[in-house]
């Protein structure tokens, strides 16, 4: 019998004692149970001290090794006795010649298991016992993932051949001439993998090489050729896997199957291919089928990867990528327990990204450099002048270091953590295996490496500012980076890894406006500011994805990122809009050209009037409309302009819900009356016109008291009359109608061209509910028929409602007699008692319907919007005969003017208007920024400090103002209006006996 095979190292002492027994007792057992030449082997080295070492060695520190250890004596005995060396080779051996014509898919992945279980404990005792250095334990990982990958693709193209989808030029060699390519990625390629390292594959297929009866089935052939190659490689059975397989380099991985037909990718590397990805591909390696198709492809693949005349702004993306880092020099941070030396600060990745970035910034000219693995590229960049010799041995030692510590890790459980662990003894416990008498010791050098590292790291980053915040921001590679889910889970989203998956997005290309190279280069260097934007706003996760939606609906993105560059201050305003403003940012999506509007010098100036140039204004854009769809289109936008303009304005307290109001109420006055008369001509085209005929447009509601908020409808009701005669008149068209069928269809046509929707969304939703009798009545009334109705049928809340009333288009002659004839519904006499009861009785049902105790619900919460309102119009019909100067559509106004004569107490009523104004200044505000009440669990700083500035703008302090003490202060404001309302309507008509009379409708 061999001696044992003498280690080079001393090997380290087991750290738990008992397990080193257990697995000494688990040795013998095996032993005894083992044919007589193994056993006698067996227990001679376990009595050797060699043998006892090595037991203790693993099964005190590894349960993964110890397992393997002592069930694979044989195996064991033949790696003593031959070596390292041939006992590899050896099995590497065995493999070809066991299944390299495999026929069965269940004997193959047996095979290879039992391979990747025997290599992992040889593998792992020459790296203990020092008997191998770093790159030949990673070369020997590497080589038994390459093999494994070769066996199973070429078992997967002789079933393709045998099933007759695919057509084999050589089927004793199924690979020459196939079109299949496996590309080896990362630590594969680079022939640099770590113990329980996954594998980074890329499948292609060469369809111009490609044999196939079945052309039609190429691109299924292939897809299931990969899923089963990642089964092969990647499943668990009883016999354990092989190596996790990793198909997310492939081009775009969310958009495209697993396996990619070349021509394909040949388009994606020459057109959306990212810096990140060229970095990837230094490593790329052809590891199993159609060498020349791999070797084709690798040779297509180097103008992306080396760009001999590497633009300047190509450079910039590629420092750009690096600046995403929160990189440190000579600031220790870092901590022992817990750290990911892979990618944690000063850590491998570190090491690596050092290399790959000079590579490909001087590989295009210089070939000297194009080396995969990452310490022969730093060797080479030292050797080219590019790196200093000293940073290259620093790196080199730092590398060998950390690698070890990696595949300590790794071994104890054949876990795929790169983490030290996260309490003491789990620390001691590596350190021991790592051959260590005193963790101290392991924790010095460990922390005296990762700093070396860091600062070697750091260097790269003197020449420009950090593009990285707050922490690391990297959206590059396929796994999210720890330190960017860290930062973006401190900024405030709720989901940092959608985050991650949709600006990697962006950087793919798949919108039209991140397809040139130059929009994801800008895009790289916003992307820190744009996300500290969007983390300001209420819901972080929601304003990211408004972005989205904004940045998918773009034709193109260099002009508006160069806009955001030159503006800093435009891209946080775009971002507040995106994540406060939900209606708003609807509209930029639509039409991002409002943003150039932005940049004119008077867009912040104060809000023009109907009569200081809005109605000029959209005179001026409405004159070169051609025909009827032109001025709906061009209404819109105008409209919509406007909009944005007014949202803007609140959202930066240029001006507030309130003052707004009646600025919007001007848009509205301005272009229904215009659209009206477009849809008059249109309509007499085809139906002439009533002869003696006229119409108006009356407002009503929110548009009728000039207080429309940004999102509004609008309420409308139709009024025509026709001139006496002694027989009722057609139209005098082509297609004649009768007066009323005339003018509810032209009412149809108006309020369809209000409210089709186009490509600049709606001009406004329109309601007209309240016109006589309802739903129930036609959509235009005759004047006759609508003062018959409002004298002899309407219900008291109708009449409260026509407070508000008043004619924005239409005939003038008509609108004067429709204006008369309104006032006198108003100021007829009523019965005061009743109109006292009706008044309460309507706010009594509308609580029961709609009551809340959120005071944010300023409609409906007792003392808001509503009992002010009603407080006016019940003071207007009550007085109004009597008292007819007290009449105004606008309820601040209405207010003062009962003040003014005497129906109300004038400090009341300045109480009720100042309450009114607070109310519309936060409902402008809100109706910006939620979509629908506001939640007051769900308030972040920017929504609390608009909403302090909305509630109480002369408030000095507004940042010390906390929402608790806000929501007190503004329950406060509507308990004085709602003990307003009691003392006004709601008390006097509870002392008054139930009028007996019908329920009037809801």
């Amino acid at each position: 019998m061999s001696s044992p095979v003498p280690f080079s190292a001393p090997l380290p002492k087991p750290f738990d004692a008992a397990q080193a027994a257990l697995g000494m007792e688990r040795w013998r057992q095996q032993a005894a149970a083992a044919e007589p030449e193994t056993r006698a082997w067996a227990d001679a080295f376990a009595d050797s001290e060699p043998g006892r070492a090595l037991v203790d060695a693993v099964c005190g520190n590894s349960p993964y090794l110890g397992h393997i250890l002592t069930r694979e004596l044989p195996f064991v005995r033949r790696v003593m006795e031959d070596g390292f060396d041939a006992s590899f080779a050896g099995l590497i051996a065995a493999l070809h010649a066991e299944h390299g014509d495999e026929k069965s898919m269940d004997r193959l992945m047996a095979g290879l298991r039992v391979a990747k279980r025997r290599a992992a404990l040889l593998i792992a005792l020459a790296d203990i016992a020092g008997s191998w250095p770093l790159f030949r334990v990673t070369g020997a990982l590497s080589e038994l993932a390459e093999t494994g990958v070769q066996l199973a693709a070429n078992f997967l193209l002789r079933r393709a051949a045998e099933a007759g989808t695919l057509t084999l030029p050589d089927p004793q060699r199924p690979w020459i001439g196939s079109g299949l390519i496996v590309l080896g990625m990362g630590k594969l390629g680079g022939r640099e993998l770590n113990y329980s390292s996954d594998i980074d594959l890329i499948v292609l297929y060469d369809d111009a090489v490609v044999q196939t009866p079945q052309p039609d089935n190429l691109a299924r052939t292939f897809i299931r050729l990969a899923r089963d190659l990642v089964r092969i490689m990647d499943e668990r059975t009883k016999d354990g896997y092989v190596f996790r397989t990793d198909l997310r380099l492939r081009p775009d991985p969310g958009a495209t199957p697993l396996a990619v037909s070349v021509s394909a990718a040949e388009i994606y590397y020459g057109s959306v291919g990212q810096n990140w990805e060229r970095a990837a591909m230094i490593k790329a390696r052809p590891i199993a089928g159609d060498p020349e198709a791999g070797a084709s492809f690798i040779r297509f693949l180097e103008p992306f990867v080396w760009r001999r005349n590497l633009d300047f702004a190509a450079i910039q993306d590629i420092h750009s990528i690096k600046r995403q880092i929160n990189a440190h020099k000579g600031h220790r941070e870092v901590t022992v327990n817990g750290h990911d030396i892979k990618v944690g600060r000063g850590g491998i990745r570190e090491i690596e990204f050092f290399a790959q970035t000079q590579q490909l910034i001087f590989g295009g000219r210089d070939p000297r450099v194009r080396i995969a693995p990452t310490l022969m590229a730093n060797e080479a960049l030292r050797d080219v002048g590019r790196v200093p010799a000293q940073t290259v041995e620093d790196l080199a030692g730092a590398y060998h270091f950390l690698r070890r510590v990696e595949h300590r890790i790794q071994m104890i459980d054949d876990q795929q953590t790169h983490r030290i662990p996260a309490d003491d003894a789990g620390v001691a416990h590596l350190a021991t295996f790592l051959g260590y008498a005193d963790p101290d010791a392991f924790r010095a050098e460990l922390l005296a490496t990762l700093g070396q590292v860091e600062d070697r790291y750091a260097e790269l980053f003197e020449e420009a500012p950090s593009l990285s915040g707050p922490g690391n921001l990297v959206f590059t590679g396929t796994d999210p980076d720890p330190g960017t889910v860290e930062t973006l889970s401190g900024m405030g989203f709720a989901d940092a890894a959608r985050v991650i998956n949709v600006v990697s997005a962006w950087h793919r290309g798949r919108y039209r406006a991140t397809r040139s190279g130059r929009a994801r280069e800008l895009l790289t260097e916003l992307t820190p500011a744009l996300l500290s934007a969007l983390a300001k706003t209420p819901a972080p996760d929601s304003a990211l994805m408004n972005f989205d939606d904004f940045l998918g609906k773009l034709p193109a993105g260099v002009g508006l990122f160069s806009l955001f560059v030159a503006n800093p201050w435009l891209l946080e305003l775009v971002a507040e809009i995106m994540g406060i403003a939900p209606q708003m940012a609807q509209t930029l999506s639509r039409n991002p050209s409002l943003l150039d509007a932005v940049l004119s010098p008077d867009f912040f100036d104060p809000l023009p009037g109907r009569e200081n140039g809005l109605a000029d204004d959209h005179a001026r854009v409405m004159a070169p409309a051609r025909d009827f769809e032109d001025a709906l289109t061009l209404s819109r936008r105008w409209t919509n302009d406007q909009r944005f303009r007014a949202g803007v304005h609140i959202l930066r307290g240029i001006t507030d819900g309130d003052r707004c109001g009646a600025f919007l109420a001007d848009l509205a006055d301005i272009v229904v009356p215009d659209l009206a008369r477009r849809v008059e001509e249109e309509f007499a085209q085809r139906h002439g016109r009533i002869p003696g005929g006229a119409w108006v447009v009356v407002a009503m509601g929110k548009l009728g008291s000039r207080q429309l908020t940004i999102t509004s409808d609008i309420d409308l009701i139709v009024i025509y009359d026709v001139a006496p005669g002694d027989s009722p008149r057609l139209s005098d068209g082509a297609k004649p109608l009768s007066p009323n069928e005339y003018y509810i269809k032209l009412t149809q046509r108006l309020t369809n061209a209000i409210t089709a929707p186009m490509g600049d969304g709606r001009l406004y939703e329109v309601d007209m509910r309240l016109r006589p009798s309802g739903n129930a009545g036609p959509l235009a009334t005759s004047l006759d028929a609508f003062l018959k109705y409002q004298t002899t049928d309407a219900w008291t809340w109708e009449h409260m409602a026509l407070t508000r009333a008043r004619v924005i288009g239409g005939d003038p002659a008509l609108a004067d007699r429709v204006s008369a004839a309104i006032r006198s519904v108003l100021t007829a006499p009523r019965d005061a008692d009743r109109l006292l009861w009706d008044v309460a009785d309507m706010r009594r049902r509308i609580e029961k319907e709609f009551g809340t105790t959120n005071v944010w619900n300023v409609k409906y919460a007792r003392g808001g919007l509503i009992d002010i309102e009603f407080i006016a119009q019940y003071l207007q019909l009550r007085f109004g005969h009597e008292r007819p100067d007290i009449l105004h559509i606008g309820t601040a106004k209405a207010l003062q003017c009962a003040a003014r004569t005497g129906a109300l107490d004038a400090e009341v009523a300045a109480d009720l208007e100042a309450t009114l104004r607070v109310w519309r200044r936060v409902q402008g505000f809100l109706r910006l920024t939620t979509a629908g009440v506001l939640d007051p669990n769900q308030v972040s700083p920017s929504l609390l400090a608009g909403l302090v500035r909305a509630a109480f703008p002369d408030e000095r302090e507004p940042g010390a103002v906390d929402f608790p003490e806000l929501d007190h202060r503004i329950r406060a404001v509507a308990a004085r209006a709602h003990g307003h309302f009691k003392a006004l309507v709601e008390e006097p008509a509870g002392r008054l006996a139930p009028p007996n009379t019908t329920t009037p409708p809801a």
